[in-house]
Order: structure tokens, then sequence, then C-alpha cells
């Protein structure tokens, strides 16, 4: 009885409300720094198709940089971020929740519909659009980027910007992605990496990019987070983290270097 209350659609709408009026509460509770100038100063200069990604542990922090983003550029307002979810009933919730900050969703896995997701993603970002990808998602393995990143960076042309989070109080689960549920009070963290673009004959050397950039990205705000909570000011972490900010953004392979065949169509799925 129990399990069938849990799977209503009403049930799930109802959760999915209050998950993300947490998630609005965690916003304006937590005293926040974002640390990347270059993405910004990037964004500024090419303010077009952007591929934003996240690993799926973050993913309750994922809407808050697009609301700095938009206020350091308002030129960026009027897109509204396309978050590729899968199309379990756990993707229609996460699509609930996100709603609420004016992000859509565009629906594939790794399993099912995500060749056809890339291809919605891809037309969306020739339009001029901005998506998010978690390359994890929605079942990992954690922190393994699946192909369609780098696939779609590639025949795209957008810029990638990797981006993680990080609250000084928070609690992980014990799930499969070790998930962050951030607690309202606390200061935050949001390192955007350098923004990158992948060559058509790169995608997976463009795959490994954007999952070297995150784990980097991820580690650097959580040092920054656990020096906090022992007591520390966090300023040498926090220099470390406007350190990968400021570095300038990964080389790939020439067109004719071994691994650097075009990707003639999507061959995996989506994230």
């Amino acid at each position: 009885m129990l399990k069938r209350l849990t799977r209503h659609p009403r049930f799930l709408a109802a959760m999915a409300w209050l998950l993300g009026l947490y998630i609005a509460l965690i916003h304006r509770t937590t005293r926040w720094t974002l640390v990347g100038d270059a993405a910004l100063e990037t964004m500024r200069a090419r303010p077009g198709t952007i591929v934003l990604s996240f690993w799926h542990e973050r993913i309750t922090l994922g809407p808050r940089p697009w609301l700095d983003i938009i206020r350091h550029i308002p030129e960026l307002r009027p897109k509204r971020p396309q978050v590729l979810v899968s199309r379990h009933r756990d993707g229609v919730f996460i699509g609930n929740v996100v709603a609420r900050f004016d992000l859509d969703t565009v629906h594939g896995s790794t399993s099912r519909g995500g060749s056809q997701a890339l291809r919605t993603m891809l037309r969306i970002l020739r339009a001029g659009g901005v998506v998010a990808i978690t390359p994890d998602g929605p079942r990992g393995p954690r922190r393994v980027a699946a192909p369609g990143v780098g696939q779609l960076a590639a025949v795209s042309g957008a810029m990638v910007l990797p981006y993680a989070g990080i609250t000084t109080r928070h609690i992980r689960l014990h799930s499969w992605d070790q998930m962050v549920v951030p607690l309202p009070f606390s200061r935050g963290l949001m390192l955007l990496h350098p923004m990158f673009t992948v060559p058509p004959h790169a995608a997976e050397a463009g795959r490994a990019a954007v999952e070297a950039a995150l784990t980097e990205a991820c580690e650097a705000v959580d040092a920054w987070a656990a020096a906090i909570r022992a007591g520390g000011s966090g300023e040498a972490e926090l220099a470390a983290v406007r350190a990968i900010a400021r570095r300038a953004p990964p080389a790939f392979p020439d067109r004719g270097s071994a691994g650097a065949a075009p990707p003639a169509a999507f061959s995996g799925d989506a994230a």
C-alpha cells in the first residue's frame, strides 16, 4: 500500500513541489561565493550555445549557477536551459523540481531514448539554446561520463561549461552517486570551470575532458568545505579553486591523431 502511494502521480507531484521549495530555501539562506571570472568573460564574449555539465551527485545544486550567470550576463536571461532527464518516473520527478527555476526538460537516458534525446538537444543548440547534462546519470557509474556529452559537444560546436558546487553544511546520501543534500544557513561555493569547445573529430577526448574537469571541480570545492568544517579559514583551498577557474582550457588532439575519428552519428546514448 505504501509503495503504491509513493508512486502515485499526485504524491510525486507534491514531493517535487516540496523539494523545489526546499532547494529555493537553500539558495536564499546560503552565503554564496561564485568563482569563475574566465567562464563569465567567455559567455559575455560569446553568449550563444552552451552545454552546462555537472555530476549527478550535485543535482540539488544544479540550478544555482544559471541564476548567477543570468544576473551577471542579462543577455542570457531569455534562454531557458533544457535539462536532460531519464524517461523513468525519477526523471519526471526531477523535471517537476527544476521547473521552479525556469528550466525545461528533455527526456532520454543511457538505456532508453538516449540517441533521440541527443538529436533533440542538438537541435536546441543549433537554434542558439542552452542544455544541461549530468554525464554520469541516471544510474552511473559515479563520476564516469557517458559518450553522449562528448558527442553532443563535438557535433554542435557549443561551449561546454563544467561546474560544481558545495555548501559547508550538507549530508551525503547512501546512493550510487553519494548525492549531496545541502542544508540551509551555511556558506556555499560554486566553481565554473574554464569553458571549452570540442573539435568535431575529438568526441572521445571531449568526453574525457568533461569527466576530468567535473571531478577536479568537485574535489576542489569539497576540500574548501572540509577545511571550513574543520575550523579553518578555507583561504588556501579557495585560492586553489580560483587557480582552477583561471586555467587555460584543455587542448585537443589534431585531426590526424590516433583515436580522433569523427562521430559520424550519435553512436551512444545520453547520460
